[in-house]
């Protein structure tokens, strides 16, 4: 079948009462037929459920949707994106290992990096994005692991994942892990290019709605059973509920993400022309510096739309303010378009040099456009570009 008829049609065994759609598995625990069976499954010699922290038929069907949208052999399921991220960190990492990561990282990755992970003898090294020789400049002898965004938050800077690929060969026990949330696995694939981890917040577009949290990291089984280890024993399992959620969302992920494009896109390209705009950046602006790269290895530019507005940090909250339709949060993915100040908020903790070294400045915005009537998107940021002057 093709990618979206999977998403619709592959789900969780049905039961003897025959229903239609999945059913919620709100259980702790689930029964064995006797005692070997118990004995069997614990001895992994027999595949089934045990206990809703290791595994649950809603996660189960959750995970191979992602699975089969990214190409990956197995994957694990979590309470929220940064618990996923936390957990292909600490749960494959040593003391004494070492990081590198692309400078354009989350806010909260960057605590993990910098505050966290120092604390249990996990060193990292930033590098930038956009120039290999940095990437391979920093190995040492102890780097286990490559982590970065592509686009990244909130900069959208991309990194050329065939070059990735074919550094991944060169350096085999290189751990690469790819958070691939902006770009959702409908238009991206990092597996398809050798990367060994994709990661997701699920929170943003696979659920879509702003209504649940969640992450999922998928790639190679090895590493995947070695992840199973840490989550059982640590316990950052997600919820049957929240997984019921995603699984169904998934169902219209490539619907809406054609939608959150062409809106994107739009908004974009208005924004760049805008007297009151000092610049815009998306991924598919042909005035974006990797325009080539996002069209080779993205179907389409995301839902994301960053720009800085003239007049720096009072400015901005101004426009924020004068906004009407658009809602101010620091979510994003959701159907309902978001507007948020990264500096104030989702990267206040970094210094002001390292904001300027992501091009995070005090006027920038960060827009994940929405699926409203992109009339409506463009009259509201329109009418609070006028009003903040």
């Amino acid at each position: 079948m093709k990618e979206q008829s999977k998403l619709i049609r592959s789900q969780a065994k049905r039961s003897f009462n025959r229903e239609h759609s999945v059913p919620l598995y709100l259980t702790s625990s689930f029964i064995f037929d006797d005692a070997e069976q118990g004995r069997a499954i614990f001895a992994d010699e027999e595949e089934g459920n045990i206990y809703s922290r290791y595994s649950n038929p809603n996660t189960t069907e959750f995970i191979t949707k992602v699975c089969e949208l990214e190409g990956a052999e197995d994957g694990l399921a979590f309470s929220s994106g940064m618990a996923a991220v936390f957990a292909s960190f600490a749960g494959l990492l040593r003391s004494g290992d070492h990081i590198i990561a692309c400078r354009s990282v989350f806010g909260s990755t960057h605590q993990l990096l910098t505050q966290l992970f120092p604390r249990w003898g996990i060193t990292s090294t930033y590098v930038d994005a956009s120039k290999p020789d940095e990437w391979e400049a920093a190995i040492r002898p102890e780097t286990k692991m490559i982590f970065l965004e592509t686009p990244s938050n909130p900069g959208l800077e991309l990194v050329d994942l065939e070059w990735l690929g074919g550094f991944k060969k060169k350096y085999p026990h290189i751990i690469l892990n790819v958070d691939n949330c902006f770009a959702t696995p409908y238009l991206q694939k990092p597996i398809q290019y050798g990367i060994d981890l994709v990661s997701h917040s699920a929170t943003k577009y696979m659920d879509g709605q702003g209504r649940v949290l969640g992450g999922v990291v998928v790639g190679r089984k090895e590493l995947i059973k070695e992840l199973m280890f840490f989550i059982r024993h640590t316990g950052p399992a997600m919820s049957a509920f929240n997984a019921w959620i995603f699984s169904k969302s998934l169902e219209t992920l490539p619907l809406r993400m054609d939608r959150h494009c062409s809106n994107a896109l739009k908004v974009a390209e208005v924004l760049e022309q805008h007297p009151e705009v000092e610049t815009a950046r998306y991924p598919f602006l042909p005035s974006h510096p990797q325009y080539e790269l996002a069209k080779k290895q993205m179907k389409q530019g995301g839902g994301i739309v960053t720009f800085v507005i003239k007049g720096g940090f009072e400015r901005a909250k101004r426009f924020l303010d004068a906004l009407k339709m658009i809602l101010i949060t620091s979510n994003l993915g959701d159907s309902r378009s978001i507007a948020t100040h990264p500096a104030s908020t989702t990267h206040s903790k970094l210094s002001e040099q390292e904001r300027e070294q992501l091009g995070i400045r005090s006027g920038s915005i960060r827009i994940s456009v929405g699926l409203e009537d992109i009339v409506d998107i463009l009259e509201d940021i329109n009418q609070a570009l006028i009003h903040s002057k």
